[in-house]
């Protein structure tokens, strides 16, 4: 019950927050400095804020116990969504690391930090297709709930960042480099512990 709150909680921010970046894209708002980047090449933030939207959406209907207990075929319906949308939101996080210029408020640390966030949420989707074919499936669930775990890293970033924001004001690109990081960090450490929790 505590996956299902916290995954249902922390998916409504990513979706929020990528419905206001969709909805500025498809205005004549004004190009800034934050979003100029997106409305130069806007496919690949429009791809990742659709995917991510469907995997944390159908993603976190894969820890309600009432679905899952009605067999399979609810779980493979999902996993034909959430596969290749986990994919693409890794993939396109990735390019849009390498590609962009980023603005002044992300500095090299961060980008690095994305990278390792892109990079292992794109490895635990690898294994968990890997685990699929070798029919370990307790494997598979393990390394889709790691990979979920990052995808929803940014409902968990608000956390982290709001609360300094009031507090202490505006963060400095390197404060904000180490606040975004926490979010990914919480996130890692409390899939690790259901998970080790699931399996005592």
């Amino acid at each position: 019950m505590a996956g299902a709150s916290w995954a249902r909680c922390s998916e409504y921010v990513p979706m929020l927050g990528g419905g206001v970046r969709l909805a500025e894209l498809a205005s004549d708002s004004a190009t800034t400095e934050t979003n100029r980047r997106f409305v130069e090449a806007p496919t690949p933030i429009i791809l990742h804020i659709v995917t991510a939207t469907l995997f944390s959406l159908v993603g976190a209907f894969q820890f309600a116990p009432s679905l899952r207990g009605r067999g399979q075929r609810w779980h493979r319906m999902a996993g034909r969504v959430l596969l290749p949308s986990g994919f693409v939101v890794a993939l396109s996080g990735l390019w849009m690391t390498a590609a962009y210029d980023p603005p002044s408020t992300d500095n090299e640390l961060l980008a690095l930090f994305r990278f390792i966030a892109g990079s292992w949420m794109l490895v635990s989707l690898v294994l968990a297709v890997v685990m699929l074919f070798r029919r370990s499936y307790r494997k598979h669930g393990a390394w889709m709930a790691r990979a979920y775990a990052i995808g929803l890293g940014a409902g968990t970033q608000v956390l982290t960042t709001l609360p300094w924001v009031v507090i202490v004001g505006k963060p400095t690109p390197m404060e904000r480099s180490w606040l975004m990081f926490a979010g990914w960090f919480i996130n890692v450490v409390f899939i690790e512990y259901k998970l080790r929790h699931q399996s005592n």
